[in-house]
């Protein structure tokens, strides 16, 4: 057995490991905020979570094994960066609290459908990012810039530079409603700030590093929203 071999292999248990303790994480949230399992609302929005992920590591473990290895990435080089992340992680664990307090308390009664709707959208989210991971083999999860890179400019780049967090937004933004609270839609819309930071952040060292990617600022105009911004 090869090297390369046995060395995909590991990549790929990591990869499923950490898929898992996240399934787990995320399910304690969910559970033990909403104090008990009879959560319908949840178990479809991890089952969905744990299928979709399960899909697109399977594409990039056989399509694109360095792209996974960049995914697998999460120590921030920039100072900035770190601390906005930070302040994601500490927005993401209110906004995945909030809908079991939510389901405890019955504070909210969102409809069947528009909980069908939000998982939908929740599922076109996952199929940006897909689209973005099939487009980008430099899709890292840290802000960097790699000697090889170059400017991805088409797929999903022609639309927007920044097509993953608008993916993430979607799936971030329907959570709670999919979740079947109202209430946790307030925490959620704070990582849109979060996510302008990150940007403007990142965008200015992509500029500074990454050759020809201020000629791409000037061709895609919109960074997150089309027509928007």
């Amino acid at each position: 057995m090869s090297n390369k071999l046995l060395s995909q292999k590991k990549l790929g248990r990591a990869a499923y490991t950490r898929l898992w303790l996240a399934f787990m994480v995320l399910s304690a949230m969910l559970f033990l905020s909403a104090g008990t399992v009879r959560y319908w609302e949840a178990w479809v929005y991890l089952t969905i979570m744990l299928i979709t992920v399960s899909f697109m590591l399977r594409y990039m473990l056989k399509n694109s094994p360095r792209l996974l290895e960049r995914r697998m990435r999460m120590r921030e080089k920039e100072p900035q960066q770190r601390w906005i992340i930070g302040f994601a992680w500490l927005w993401f664990v209110v906004t995945f609290l909030a809908p079991g307090i939510d389901h405890r308390f019955e504070g909210s009664d969102v409809p069947t459908f528009v909980i069908v709707i939000a998982d939908i959208i929740v599922l076109i989210g996952y199929g940006v990012n897909y689209w973005v991971f099939r487009e980008n083999p430099y899709a890292s999860r840290v802000i960097e810039v790699e000697p090889d890179q170059y400017v991805i400019s088409t797929g999903p780049y022609a639309v927007v530079r920044h097509p993953m967090y608008f993916g993430g937004l979607m799936i971030y933004l329907a959570t709670p409603l999919a979740l079947g609270s109202y209430w946790a839609l307030l925490p959620a819309v704070f990582i849109i700030p979060i996510l302008v930071a990150r940007i403007r952040n990142e965008e200015s060292v992509l500029a500074r590093d990454l050759n020809g990617y201020r000629n791409y600022i000037r061709s895609t105009r919109y960074r997150l929203f089309p027509g928007i911004w």
